[in-house]
This record gives structure tokens, C-alpha cells and sequence, in this order.
């Protein structure tokens, strides 16, 4: 039976120290081997007909590994999160620390939890903006230009941008290393990908622009931490005011999409438009107090 060790670390974040007993590493080992046995293709001998002393020289330790953490670690990972009472929000980041023949394995599992804010009390911030705005209005004589009037819509933005501002200044919390770099990884993937599509290096493109790695990184962590705390901030909002998206409003969302593919991918994303709207739906009602 595996042995586990919790550590809480800064910023929401909790490291798993874990030992999986040789006994059960080699039990796995041959389950693992086994199966890819199984699916393994030499020339001369049928799929899964391969003798074992020659596909132990085609099937490489590492590829057993992989397959053993496989069928381990799910099973595991999920014992710890129950009888902890953890509860992460992204995948967990796991490092291999000893993985010996015939010895105990020794891993770490990181994950990051839902911060805790300490909300700011944003009904005060939202009528205290309202007011400072309605007093900016009121036109003084010796006042050198005349005051432009804003459309409604410029207006309202205004206002949201100095509410969010005030919110966001007044609610102290971290976000754990692991999710911000979660999305910047994602976010560099996806770029080498659009960059090689247009037949440069990242190199080229990141001179282009007159940037490092190291500064791209950091323009895009400043971005994706802004990004996640503003999005906490506005789920915790969302939380206290018992603001829900109910089905008919996806389903008025749905009904405008005309084209059908698009309709049906939009609709295997329930969910995702589903917290885009509650989104705007709190964003709404913080202009509405």
C-alpha cells in the first residue's frame, strides 16, 4: 500500500509526496508489460504473438513506465484527493524523484486549489465610483471647455472599467504558480504553431517584435494573472449573489446561431457559454447596484 505526505505550499498550492512499495511497482511492471506485449508487432510473429525474452528487447523501459503510472497513479491520485479533501482546479504536475528496479518508488504530486479571497466589499466600491462619476457631471461655471457628452454605451464602460478597477484593487489573494503557467504553456504551444504556419521561427517572430522568450513570458504572465483574478473574483460575486444561468437562456443564446455546425458546436460547449454568461450577468448587475 502506497504512503503519502501533504505539504502546503504558498499560494494555494499543495505538494504530495508519495512512496508506491517495490511490491506493487513490480506487480505493475509485469501487468504493464503484459499489455504491451499484447499490442506489440514484430516481423515474423502475429500482434500480441511476440515471445517474451524478444519483445523485452523491443519494448522500451520507458514505455513501460509510462504505461505502469498509467494504471497506477488515477487510482492513487484520486484515494489522496478523497481522504484529504482536496479539491484542485488543474491537472496535476508530477515528478518522478526515484524510480529504481527492485526499490521503492518515490513521486510528487503538485495541484493547485481555488484561492481564498478575502472580497472586497464591492457594493460600497460600486456606489462610491457612481457617485464620484455623477459629480464629474455636474457642470461649474470657470469649468474651460464644455463637457462632451458620452454615449450611453461609452459611459457604461467607463463605469465598469473604474468598478472592476476598484474591486479587483480592494480584494487581496494569490493564484498558484501552477495554474498561471498551465495557460502560459498553453498560450506558447499555440503561438510556435501559428508562427511555424507562416513559415517563420520564433526566433524571427520574436525579433520581429522585439522580444525575448524571457520578456514574452512575462508580458503573458502579467496578462493570465490579470486574466484568472479577475475571473475569480467575478465567480466569487457570482457565488454570493446567487446569480445561476438558467437552460432558457442558453437556449435564446443557441436559437440566434443560424448556421447548424456552428449551433451544434456551440451546444457540445454548453458549459463553456454557459460561464460566459453568467460572467456578464454579474458584470450587469455590479452596473445595476
Amino acid at each position: 500500500m502506497f504512503t503519502h505526505k501533504i505539504s502546503k505550499l504558498p499560494k494555494n498550492t499543495v505538494a504530495i509526496d508519495i512512496k508506491i512499495p517495490k511490491e506493487e511497482i513490480i506487480k505493475a511492471s509485469e501487468k504493464a508489460f503484459i499489455k504491451l506485449q499484447g499490442e506489440l508487432a514484430v516481423e515474423g510473429f502475429r500482434k500480441g504473438k511476440v515471445p517474451k525474452d524478444l519483445a523485452k528487447k523491443h519494448i522500451a523501459k520507458e514505455s513501460i513506465y509510462e504505461e505502469m503510472l498509467k494504471n497506477l497513479l488515477p487510482d492513487i491520485y484520486n484515494q489522496i484527493l478523497k481522504k484529504e479533501n482536496l479539491k484542485p482546479i488543474t491537472n496535476p504536475k508530477i515528478s518522478l524523484n526515484k524510480t529504481k528496479e527492485n526499490e521503492d518508488w518515490e513521486l510528487k504530486i503538485e495541484l493547485a486549489e481555488k484561492p481564498i479571497l478575502k472580497l472586497s466589499d464591492y457594493r460600497k466600491i460600486v456606489a462610491d465610483v457612481k457617485a464620484g462619476e455623477k459629480k464629474n457631471e455636474i457642470w461649474t461655471p470657470g469649468k474651460d471647455k464644455a463637457k462632451v457628452e458620452e454615449n450611453a454605451e461609452v459611459k457604461s464602460q467607463r463605469l465598469l472599467n473604474l468598478v472592476l478597477a476598484g474591486i479587483f484593487d480592494a480584494t487581496q489573494f494569490e493564484i498558484s504558480d501552477l495554474i498561471v503557467d498551465e495557460e502560459i504553456e498553453r498560450r506558447l504551444v499555440k503561438l510556435v504553431d501559428d508562427v511555424q504556419k507562416l513559415g517563420l521561427t520564433m526566433e524571427a517572430y520574436l525579433k520581429s517584435k522585439n522580444l525575448t522568450q524571457g520578456k514574452l513570458k512575462e508580458q503573458y504572465r502579467k496578462e493570465v494573472d490579470s486574466i484568472y483574478k479577475a475571473d475569480f473574483v467575478l465567480n466569487e460575486i457570482a457565488d454570493l449573489e446567487k446569480i445561476q444561468v438558467e437552460e432558457k437562456d442558453l437556449q435564446a443564446l443557441f436559437a440566434n446561431i443560424k448556421d447548424e455546425k456552428e449551433k451544434q458546436a456551440a451546444q457540445n460547449n454548453a458549459y463553456f457559454y454557459a460561464g460566459l454568461m453568467r460572467k456578464q450577468k454579474t458584470l450587469d448587475f455590479l452596473i445595476g447596484l
